[in-house]
């Protein structure tokens, strides 16, 4: 399995982060929170680079509100500037995973969508039901609370067996540990933090 060492460097280059912005920002344009950030993108981002850069980098704690569409969820929303960085490391390390992923992955991968997704179902469908004479069964299902309730730990392993990079690792897990804004956190200083082996 091919490894990769010092991406740290390429997350926080300019050229990088400018581009993650252009993510972040798209079809948000006109938000106040994007806006804000706006009235001085070149500053902020230099702000950014160098908090990345000197490894000073902390998210700011999430938003938390209730999303009713269609079912009732909770949604931990991040800065628009954590969301910079999260476009950022996405960047680099997308295409290192994205190889590994099994040809019918559809979701958040480039050019493959929700009429891809049907159209490969619809292809599957025809091959099991022998093209659509027969019966077959398909099973649609959803991980509740997935992204609460997966297990950093093992995804942190997961993530060291191609990136032997620490400061890598260590902004990921920043980004894991970051909770929702609570008077708990603020009373016990520890800012919601788990260690990782």
């Amino acid at each position: 399995m091919q490894t990769h060492k010092n991406l740290y460097s390429e997350i926080y280059n300019l050229s990088n982060l400018l581009l993650a912005w252009r993510k972040a920002r798209k079809g948000k344009t006109k938000k106040l929170y994007v806006r804000e950030f706006e009235k001085d993108t070149i500053g902020n981002l230099l702000l950014l680079h160098g908090e990345l850069k000197n490894e000073t980098y902390l998210p700011k704690p999430l938003k938390t509100f209730i999303l009713r569409d269609p079912k009732t969820r909770k949604i931990s929303k991040s800065a628009f500037r954590d969301r910079i960085v999260h476009h950022a490391i996405v960047n680099i390390l997308e295409p290192i995973f994205d190889k590994s992923f099994i040809y019918d992955s559809c979701a958040n991968i480039k050019g493959k969508g929700n009429l891809f997704a049907l159209k490969r179902f619809e292809k599957f469908a025809r091959k099991v039901t022998n093209n659509l004479t027969s019966e077959g069964y398909c099973l649609k299902a959803d991980i509740k609370h997935y992204f609460e309730e997966v297990n950093h730990q093992i995804l942190i392993k997961l993530l060291k067996k191609k990136i032997k990079d620490e400061k890598t690792i260590s902004l990921i897990v920043k980004i894991l540990d970051n909770k929702p804004f609570s008077r708990e956190r603020e009373r016990d200083g520890t800012n919601g933090r788990i260690f990782y082996p």
